[in-house]
């Protein structure tokens, strides 16, 4: 499995993470593809809430909403698009992410990354050289390749491990954690109630409870430590994204907010 061990509370993907649409195994879009962020916008302009797969596809391949030049690109950024985010109603996490994108567009490139994090093992992998990376610092990609060398265990090329360095890179910067062109230094992000939200729900799905859930690496991911995880939950229960009750260091989170149409339990 290519799923990065620090995002999940066990050591591998929980069954949860599993039913809500974590993608996990031997593959990932990064080897030929960034997070598609301008794209997704413009799909999403166009697509109505609660579309079908088979709506998203005709948007893009009959449609050319995204103007692609050929019939064949029309069909791969489909293809594409559909394994980072799912684009399909019948997946609870693309479900909860579309109804959050909606909510405040300041948070739609947290959701990205957060989405595609967990739908594509080599951009997770990418993390750790993202988050440990101070604000100004400058990122190396020897770092990067190191570790999804460490991944995927000579799976891949040198050339297409190149091109995942590359890739990555450039989501990372597509959601606002670097900055540069050639040279990429690392920004601080801004969590926003609805990524706050999402992370939160893809950590509970990742197998973390009560306090703990504010130290996962989905929240390290907006750059929240645990105080400030807590803060951000609290903002996401005032803007009644989720329910939640502190008592010390007794948790309670709901989510079932997030998704009103899943019959999944409370946490």
């Amino acid at each position: 499995m290519w799923c990065l061990v620090s995002f999940f509370r066990f050591g591998s993907p929980a069954t949860d993470a599993v039913e809500i649409g974590f993608r996990c195994g031997a593959k990932g879009t990064h080897t030929s593809r960034t997070i598609m962020f301008d794209e997704l916008q413009q799909v999403f302009a166009i697509v109505p809430a609660g579309a079908k797969r088979e709506e998203y596809a005709q948007a893009i391949i009959k449609g050319n909403c995204l103007s692609k030049v050929t019939a064949a690109t029309r069909r791969l950024t489909n293809q594409r698009l559909g394994e980072l985010y799912a684009l399909a109603p019948h997946v609870p996490a693309f479900r909860v992410f579309r109804r959050l994108w909606d909510v405040e567009p300041q948070g739609r490139s947290l959701l990205a990354i957060l989405m595609s994090i967990a739908r594509d093992p080599l951009l997770a992998a990418t993390a750790p050289s993202i988050m440990s990376l101070p604000v100004d610092g400058e990122l190396g990609r020897d770092s990067m390749k190191s570790l999804l060398q460490a991944v995927v265990s000579g799976r891949l090329s040198a050339n297409t491990l190149d091109k995942v360095c590359r890739n990555a890179a450039s989501s990372w910067a597509q959601s606002g954690h670097l900055e540069g062109r050639v040279f990429k230094k690392r920004r601080q992000v801004k969590a926003s109630p609805s990524a706050a939200a999402f992370a939160l729900y893809l950590s509970h799905a990742a197998g973390f409870r009560g306090a703990e859930i504010f130290s996962s690496d989905w929240l390290r991911v907006l750059d929240c430590d645990p105080s400030r995880a807590r803060q951000m939950a609290l903002e996401a229960k005032r803007t009644g994204l989720i329910d939640l009750r502190i008592s010390g260091e007794v948790v309670d989170i709901n989510l079932s907010r997030l998704d009103p149409c899943s019959a999944r339990p409370r946490p």
